[in-house]
């Protein structure tokens, strides 16, 4: 009986591995990789510019699976999203199992809040304000890079609707 409940159980196990449940790459096999675009994005911080690699997520489905899946990403990186238009919003991290910072940028393309997402939550994310873009990055890459409310970011994406100022 005991041997049988054993072999029971390796093949239980054997299914759900086949199944990509227990491999850490599994998630990371259905993340999103967007082109990185051609023009960094620079943070005018206290400190000087801080410059940054960008996917930009400009269609529907991009902008639905966002960073989903995704389990790392270079400490110089972020994925940008414009929203269209400016208006309220609001992120979630569902099969998201990276810590964000969540930047939140009006059409000024100065930063209007910056807000933390928690891997895997379905707690809605959303400024006080209404926003033209957000960015997201790794945890703790804002803080230690002097970018805080106020700031602004440019980027071809973002100078587009902002100008020049």
């Amino acid at each position: 009986m005991l041997h049988l409940r054993a072999v029971l159980i390796a093949l239980s196990l054997a299914v759900i591995a086949m199944m990509g449940l227990l491999s850490p790459a599994s998630a990371d096999s259905r993340a999103m990789r967007l082109p990185v675009h051609t023009v960094k994005l620079e943070a005018e911080t206290a400190g000087g510019p801080k410059f940054f690699s960008l996917e930009v997520a400009d269609e529907a489905e991009e902008q639905r699976r966002g960073l989903m899946f995704r389990t790392d990403m270079p400490d110089d990186r972020g994925m940008l999203f414009d929203l269209g238009e400016t208006r309220q919003t609001g992120f979630w991290m569902e099969n998201t199992p990276m810590p964000l910072d969540l930047v939140f940028i009006g059409d000024d393309g100065r930063v209007k809040a910056i807000l933390r997402g928690e891997p895997f939550s379905r707690a809605t994310i959303t400024p006080a304000v209404p926003v033209r873009f957000v960015l997201e990055f790794k945890e703790g890459t804002s803080a230690r890079n002097g970018i805080e409310p106020g700031v602004r970011l440019r980027h071809p994406v973002i100078d587009a609707v902002a100008g020049p100022n």
